[in-house]
């Protein structure tokens, strides 16, 4: 196995702490992939006007808590 193998797994694998998402830390302070696993978790809000169909409705997820499809939420996965 090679070094590259193993940061790519590691990558993958990686979620921000739960300490690190409920910290009063600005999303601005935090990185870019922190602050996605962040929302992803549904430990921190959304924000925008972007609306994905959830069940049979069309919800505006901004301002919200939502947990994305990885972590058990019902937010679609488009990558």
């Amino acid at each position: 196995m090679k070094i590259i193998d193993l940061d790519e797994s590691i990558e993958l694998e990686w979620q921000a702490s739960k300490k690190l998402c409920r910290s009063s830390t600005p999303n601005s302070k935090l990185g870019a992939s922190a602050l996605a696993s962040c929302k992803s978790q549904g430990l921190r809000t959304r924000s925008g006007k972007k609306s994905h169909k959830i069940g049979k409705k069309r919800v505006t997820v901004g301002g919200k808590k939502l947990k994305g499809k990885k972590h058990g939420g019902q937010l679609p996965d488009y990558s």
